[in-house]
């Protein structure tokens, strides 16, 4: 496995690609769910590029920028383990100048739920991952769908500025008990680990409903957050269809559920595809 820190150091060792190219972006500190990623890339592809690389530009004033966990020798192994054939790492200096353009995220759906409690953080996501994305050249690049809305803006990125790269949706990979994995969760003491299932148990539950023949947004908005009481706050609950409009009536496959909440220190997302 080749360690690129530059962008000279990338290119040299692309060259000897020859065939498919897969590519997982990632900000480091990798779990399973990291994992699933890079193996489904690993499968699909004869060349496979993992990025770690924390965006400053995606973190808000007073966000976890400077406490966000970082890992690398331990990623360097897990990466190396998996068969990653390029792992790039580059510095901050590396990938932005000082004076840089910039992407802005839909003036409507980058400015809904995660948009609207974080705003400008999409334009920054959105800003590097173009820039990972063109520096890979993939021919596919893999993303995980616990972050449903900077997949769907990813995907309409990738769309409306006519790149050649095909976007992946991975399935949310889950510990034992239900809790979507995150590198956030390292944050999580064991009791708050136990409360923050009620995240997942919230989305169990409107499974239910929904299979039971409840589809109306508002009832089952109302009885996930019965669930999410042990919270320390919930953010909010979304009912919306894959174009993230709120929608009064679920529709089946084409629909999205949402939670985001805070327990104790991370403030943590999960979500559900119907």
């Amino acid at each position: 496995m080749v360690i690129a820190r530059t962008i000279e150091a990338l290119q040299a060792a692309k060259e000897e690609f020859k065939g498919t190219v897969g590519f997982v972006p990632t900000m480091g500190a990798l779990h399973q769910g990291h994992l699933s990623l890079i193996q489904q890339a690993r499968r699909e592809n004869e060349h496979l590029i993992v990025s770690v690389f924390v965006n400053p530009t995606q973190f808000l004033e007073g966000e976890d920028l400077d406490a966000y966990p970082r890992k690398e020798e331990a990623d360097i192994k897990i990466c190396e383990l998996a068969g990653v054939d390029i792992l790039f790492m580059p510095s901050i200096d590396v990938m932005y100048e000082e004076d840089e353009l910039c992407i802005g995220a839909p003036a409507v759906r980058g400015y809904v739920l995660e948009g609207e409690k974080r705003p400008g953080h999409f334009d920054g996501m959105l800003q590097v991952v173009m820039k990972l994305l063109n520096l890979s050249g993939a021919n596919r690049a893999y993303f995980g769908k616990k972050d449903a809305q900077q997949l769907a803006l990813i995907t309409q990125m990738v769309k409306n500025y006519f790149m050649d790269v095909n976007i992946v949706p991975c399935e949310i990979v889950r510990d034992d008990k239900g809790l979507a994995l995150s590198s956030r969760n390292a944050y999580l003491s064991s009791a708050e680990k136990e409360r923050a299932l009620c995240l997942s148990r919230s989305l169990k539950h409107a499974t239910k409903m929904v299979m039971s023949g409840e589809l109306q947004a508002a009832k089952i908005k109302k009885e996930m957050l019965e669930v999410l009481k042990i919270a320390d706050s919930v953010e909010y609950v979304a009912i919306v269809n894959r174009e993230f409009k709120a929608i009064e009536k679920v529709e089946i496959g084409n629909t999205i559920i949402l939670v985001a909440a805070w327990v104790g220190k991370p403030r943590l997302i999960d979500n559900l595809w119907i």
